[in-house]
């Protein structure tokens, strides 16, 4: 927007010094006639001038007019960024503590998973190892009443036995 003001301005400061050196070329046979007709290019070129002056003045107003407003606008939107961050504050006013134990929670919820997954692989293997511990118990319990029984049965053959020799023994006396 500056370079076109500028450019503007160069053309208008062109133009002024076309019509001076315009003026100038009337100059070159001075007679009463011809001061009268100077005389006209030269209110024509002061009232130009005047003008151009007040054009100026008008442009260096309007833009001054629009960089204090520019200025306003900063300011307000700067103004309306503290009270978003206000707003914000007020409607969550502990949402940097939430956010930092909600981290947390991901991170635990990261380790547990693992942990959870070795603990159903234990508690698997757990199950196994206890069911065949129960089963090999139960083998035992088996073996060892048969092994009361053949025990037993064992000590009835030798009592009879002993009975046995007992008799014979007794009958050769």
């Amino acid at each position: 927007m500056e370079n076109q003001m500028q450019t503007l301005e160069n053309q208008e400061q062109q133009q002024v010094l076309r019509i001076k050196s315009s003026g100038n070329s009337y100059r070159k046979s001075p007679s009463i006639d011809e001061r009268e007709e100077d005389d006209t290019p030269r209110s024509a070129l002061s009232t130009f001038q005047a003008k151009e002056e007040q054009i100026e003045r008008k442009k260096m107003e309007v833009r001054e007019k629009v960089f204090a407003q520019i200025g306003r606008v900063e300011e307000e939107t700067k103004r309306l960024a503290r009270v978003r961050e206000e707003l914000e504050a007020m409607a969550d006013p502990k949402r940097k503590e939430v956010a930092a134990i909600r981290k947390k929670i991901d991170a635990v919820n990261r380790d547990l998973k693992p942990l959870g997954q070795s603990c159903l692989k234990k508690e698997k293997e757990y199950r196994e190892a206890l069911e065949a511990f129960n089963e090999k118990n139960k083998e035992k319990a088996q073996l060892v009443s048969k092994l009361m029984e053949l025990v037993s049965e064992s000590e009835k053959l030798r009592m009879k036995k002993l009975e046995e020799l007992s008799k014979t023994i007794e009958a050769l006396r």
